[in-house]
C-alpha cells in the first residue's frame, strides 16, 4: 500500500532526520505494458488497470532554485517523492539556494541566452518583478490553464501578482501579509495600550510615548543602514498602504510629487528623525540581542518575520503577539501582501513540467501532508508559510495557539491580516533599476547626509536620468 507524504513526514520527525530519496516499496507503476510519452516519459497502456493513463517520469534529477532556507523545503520534497515512487520511480529533487530572487533571475537569464538549455533548472521561485522579466523573455511556462480549475479554492489574489498580460507565470507559493509585531510585555510595563497602533498616528504616539516612559530605551522599531529599509519599510510597508506611486499609469516618473510618497516616507521620517528606531542592520545579531533585552517594542514588517523571532528570540517567547498593520488616516487599508511563486521554466522540452505541477498542487492543497510538514518545521524553529488553501485555513490545525505568542494563534492571525490589504504599487521591467535608485537616496538619509525632502527629491532627478519612462503591464 502506497504510503502517504504525511506519513512518511512523521516518520521523519520521529527519527529526527530528514527523508532521504532512496527507493522504497511505495507503489509500483504498471507491469502490463506502456507507450513512450512526450518528453519520454512512460505511460501505462491502459489494459484494464487501475494505473491506467499514469504518466512515469524518466529517471533524473529535478533541479529548483530557491532562497533563504531552501533546505527545509527538501524535507517536504523528499518524502513527496517517495510517495510518488509509483510515477517517479527513478527521480531526485535538488535545490539550489541562490541569494536572492534576482541572482535567480540572473542565472536564468545568462544560462538562456548562452543557449545550454540542458543547465537551466526545472523550476524556480521568484517573486513578481523577477517574473515579469523572465515571463517577457518566453523563459517561465504559461499556467493560465492549469490554474484556472484552483483560482477560487485559494486566497483572493493568489495569481494576481504573476499575472502578465492576461496569462499566469508562476503558481502562488505563498500570500503573506504586512503586519505589526509588538511585544505586549513592554506595553504592559510602559502602561501603554497597545490598541491606539491600529492607526498610524497612533503608531507614532505609541513611540513617542515609548521613548518618553523608558527615557530613551526603548525604541518603537529599528531602521536598518542599508537597501533593506527600502525594502521593507519602503516598497513592501509603507508606499502601499499611503496608495504612493514611483510612476503613473503612462510610466510618466511622479515619485517626487506624489502624495502618497511623502506620506509614506515622511512617517518614516517622523519616526527616525524623533529617534523612535534604532539603527541596526536586520535580521543580524546586534538586532536580536536587543529584541532579547527588550529593547526594540515592534516589527512593522512581513509575516516573514515570525520564523526569525522565533529562532533568534526565544528569550522573549511568550511576549509577543501580532494585529493588522497601521493605516493610515484617509486611506484606511491594511499591509499590503507579498507573494512568492513556483515557477515551471521553459527548457525545450521540460519533461517533469507536469510532476511539478503535482507537487505544487499536493503541496497547495493536501492539508494532511501540509500540517504534517509544518510541525515538523516548529519543532526546528524553521520557516514556514500560511496555506493558500481556502479549504486548509479552516482546518483547526492552522487555528492553533503558539506558546511564542502567548496563547495567540499567529497562523489564524495571519490569515485574518490579508483582510482589507492595500494593493500593492504597479510592477515594472523598471522597477530592480528604480529600487537601487531609491535605495541609495534613503541610505544616504539613514547615513545623515540629506533630509527625507532632499532623498525623495533626488530620487525623482535620478530616476528621470537613468531611467526615464517606465513600461506600464496591464
Amino acid at each position: 500500500m502506497k504510503r502517504t507524504v504525511a506519513g512518511l513526514l512523521a516518520a521523519v520527525m520521529t527519527a529526527g532526520m530528514i527523508t532521504g530519496c532512496g527507493g522504497s516499496d511505495t507503489g509500483k507503476a504498471s507491469s502490463s505494458g506502456s507507450r513512450q510519452a512526450a518528453g519520454g516519459a512512460q505511460v501505462a497502456d491502459g489494459s484494464g488497470s487501475q494505473e491506467s493513463d499514469k504518466t512515469v517520469y524518466p529517471a533524473g534529477t529535478i533541479t529548483i532554485y530557491g532562497t533563504g532556507q531552501p533546505q527545509y523545503l527538501q524535507e517536504y520534497y523528499d518524502a513527496w517523492l517517495d510517495a510518488h515512487r509509483d510515477i517517479a520511480p527513478d527521480v531526485k529533487i535538488e535545490i539550489v539556494q541562490t541569494e536572492g530572487h534576482a541572482q535567480s533571475r540572473e542565472k536564468i537569464t545568462m544560462t538562456a541566452l548562452a543557449g545550454a538549455d540542458e543547465d537551466l533548472p526545472d523550476a524556480t521561485y521568484l517573486d513578481p518583478v523577477n517574473i515579469m522579466d523572465l515571463s517577457q523573455a518566453g523563459i517561465l511556462k504559461d499556467e493560465t490553464e492549469f490554474l484556472q480549475p484552483y483560482i477560487e479554492k485559494m486566497v483572493d489574489g493568489a495569481a494576481a501578482d504573476a499575472t502578465i498580460s492576461g496569462k499566469i507565470y508562476g503558481l502562488p507559493e505563498s500570500v503573506r501579509p504586512n503586519v505589526l509585531f509588538y511585544n505586549k510585555d513592554i506595553f504592559e510595563t510602559y502602561d501603554i495600550d497597545p490598541s491606539m497602533m491600529k492607526t498610524m498616528e497612533g503608531y507614532i504616539e505609541a513611540g513617542r510615548q515609548l521613548k518618553e516612559k523608558s527615557n530613551g530605551e526603548v525604541y518603537l522599531s529599528y531602521i536598518s543602514p542599508s537597501s533593506k529599509t527600502w525594502r521593507y519599510w519602503g516598497r513592501r510597508g509603507l508606499m502601499p498602504q499611503a496608495n504612493a506611486r514611483i510612476w503613473d499609469e503612462n510610466g510618466a516618473i511622479v515619485i517626487g510629487e506624489d502624495e502618497g510618497t511623502k506620506m509614506a516616507l515622511g512617517t518614516l521620517d517622523t519616526l527616525y528623525s524623533e529617534g523612535m528606531l534604532l539603527k541596526s542592520e536586520i535580521m543580524e545579531p546586534a538586532l536580536y540581542d536587543a529584541i532579547n533585552e527588550q529593547k526594540v517594542a515592534t516589527f512593522y514588517i512581513g509575516a516573514f518575520w515570525d520564523e526569525f523571532m522565533r529562532k533568534n528570540c526565544q528569550q522573549t517567547a511568550g511576549q509577543w503577539e501580532v494585529m493588522p498593520s497601521p493605516e493610515f488616516e484617509g486611506v484606511g487599508k491594511a499591509g499590503a501582501p507579498v507573494s512568492s511563486y513556483f515557477c515551471i521554466v521553459n527548457k525545450g522540452d521540460n519533461v517533469y513540467a507536469g510532476l511539478l505541477e503535482q507537487l505544487w498542487k499536493d503541496f497547495t492543497f493536501d492539508t494532511e501532508s501540509r500540517n504534517t510538514w509544518v510541525k515538523s518545521m516548529e519543532s526546528q524553529n524553521a520557516p514556514y508559510a500560511n496555506p493558500i488553501s481556502l479549504e486548509m485555513l479552516q482546518d483547526d490545525f492552522w487555528k492553533e495557539p503558539s506558546d511564542f505568542y502567548g496563547g495567540m494563534s499567529f497562523r489564524e492571525m495571519e490569515g485574518k491580516c490579508l483582510e482589507n490589504g492595500a494593493t500593492n504599487m504597479a510592477v515594472t521591467p523598471q522597477d530592480a533599476e528604480a529600487d537601487e535608485i531609491i535605495s541609495s537616496e534613503l541610505e544616504n538619509y539613514v547615513a545623515g547626509n540629506q533630509t527625507m525632502e532632499q532623498a525623495i527629491a533626488n530620487m525623482d532627478k535620478n530616476l528621470k536620468a537613468k531611467i526615464g519612462q517606465a513600461e506600464i503591464i496591464k
